[in-house]
């Protein structure tokens, strides 16, 4: 399936996360719902994680004129490492991030609240797109954006990537994993007094991290497109894409008139605000396979303890039983492997209780999402390893060709949406047209088929004569 056929269809629209339970979680639902310039819960928010931000270390160098320089080493330094990483893999090693699948659906998972909003902390620079110093990160925006052809809109392709390994299911994830998110969020709604930060935000996130590189490779390697991730290596390379441009805008912005010095500080801070959350690394060296499965057990179990009839019995005890109390489930597990229902470090299909789950007349067909099964599948195979194993150099599976933009048209009650939109700007001079196209571009709407339409016309707008 193409993104452009994508967009409306239930998988698109059913990726969302369950009621807030956390604060950080709670203020990014508000701020992707209320995108309003000033907001001041954002303004709250922001100040406190500057303060915070504030009293970490930072490798900046001291003059902004040689930020060019340290961008280029930090670019060289983390291709060497990426080049030792592949020496190792063609020694031998095995994957350093993802041994078994689970473990990399658990990451897209997990990083999904940052990915999903993918570019918003320069949502509040679009309307003041016809100013030469912000010009720069208007189109590193629309470029997040993909200049409104789905098949380039990093949202989008993150939801289509969920989509494809079945986790597009309402996600359950920690609070702190919204954090970065809401702090992408709050700078995209403060830049008229913040611009300094969101600047020095921008200068840190658009940096290559080796940790984009790795992760392409062995999500590759598991059968799970990394086009998302490359997009990334390739669109923010030092030389003339985003890193370049993140540098350059700190130069444009540097004041004339004033304390320069003081404008480069506020940029330092913006830049730390990167370093708070629970980024890319620490989410792949936090995965515990024997916790993740006990914690969706658990889910299962608050839904399902009193659903299962009492002809089977594991050691005296119905299922039911078992599954009436969270204390009961490490030992539940211990049962199944005592009798012969799992059986660790082999082949899952040898385990009768993976025959209940998986295969053609599993009685518990539908009971386990894509990635509860994969959990469980890796669980029980442990060391177990298939007798081939697919070669770890190989070409990306798939291929994205962008398609331009009338393709993404479609007709009858799919595109009810855009034709409403454009009837709806036909009907607006100048000025409003111009603030409900910014409207449309906000984080929370961008993918969609109005947001897309938005987007492409908010570019052509920008390309007539001024």
């Amino acid at each position: 399936m193409s993104i452009a056929s994508f967009i409306d269809t239930p998988a698109a629209q059913r990726i969302s996360f369950v009621a807030a339970t956390g604060p950080w979680q709670s203020l990014y639902r508000q701020l992707l719902d209320e995108p309003e310039p000033g907001h001041p819960q954002a303004r709250e928010f922001l100040l406190e994680c500057l303060q915070e931000a504030a009293r970490l270390p930072c490798d900046l160098p001291n003059s902004p004129f040689e930020l060019a320089d340290w961008s280029l080493r930090h670019h060289q330094r983390v291709t060497a490492d990426y080049a030792r990483y592949l020496d190792g893999r063609r020694s031998g090693q095995g994957r350093r991030y993802f041994p078994r699948k689970a473990h990399a659906l658990h990451f897209l998972r997990a990083v999904a609240p940052t990915k999903l909003v993918d570019g918003a902390w320069l949502y509040g620079a679009l309307p003041h797109w016809r100013d030469h110093r912000v010009y720069p990160l208007v189109r590193t925006y629309l470029e997040e954006l993909g200049d409104g052809v789905a098949e380039q809109n990093h949202v989008l392709l993150y939801r289509q990537l969920l989509a494809s390994q079945g986790c597009e299911d309402a996600l359950e994830l920690d609070d702190a994993l919204y954090r970065q998110g809401a702090i992408q969020l709050a700078l995209g709604l403060l830049i008229d007094e913040f611009l300094p930060e969101v600047i020095g935000y921008n200068l840190g996130y658009e940096q290559l991290p080796l940790h984009l590189l790795i992760s392409a490779f062995e999500l590759n390697e598991l059968d799970i497109d990394p086009y998302y991730f490359q997009l990334h290596v390739t669109i923010d390379n030092g030389s003339s894409g985003h890193a370049a441009k993140a540098v350059q805008s700190v130069l444009d912005n540097l004041p004339r008139v004033g304390d320069a010095q003081a404008f480069y500080q506020r940029v330092m801070r913006g830049y730390l605000l990167n370093d708070l959350g629970v980024g890319s690394t620490a989410v792949i060296e936090g995965f515990d396979l024997q916790q993740e499965l006990l914690q969706m057990l658990e889910r299962k179990r608050k839904v399902a303890s009193q659903v299962h009839s009492d002809y089977c019995r594991i050691e005296g005890r119905t299922v039911n039983q078992w599954l009436g109390s969270a204390d009961n489930l490490g030992g539940f597990l211990e049962a199944l492997q005592r009798n012969g229902w799992i059986r660790r470090d082999r082949d899952p299909a040898d385990s009768r209780f993976w025959r209940l789950v998986q295969g053609q007349g599993a009685a518990m067909f539908g009971v386990f999402s894509p990635y509860e099964r994969q959990l469980l599948h890796d669980w029980i195979a442990g060391q177990w390893q298939p007798a081939e194993q697919r070669p770890p150099f190989r070409a990306r599976r798939t291929s994205q060709v962008a398609t331009p933009p009338d393709a993404t048209a479609q007709q009858g009650e799919l595109d009810r949406e855009r034709r409403e939109m454009l009837g709806q700007l036909r009907g607006l001079d100048a000025y409003r047209r111009e603030c409900r196209l910014i409207e449309l571009l906000s984080p929370a709407q961008h993918w969609t088929s109005a947001g897309l339409a938005a987007t492409r016309s908010f570019t052509a707008l920008m390309r007539q004569p001024r």
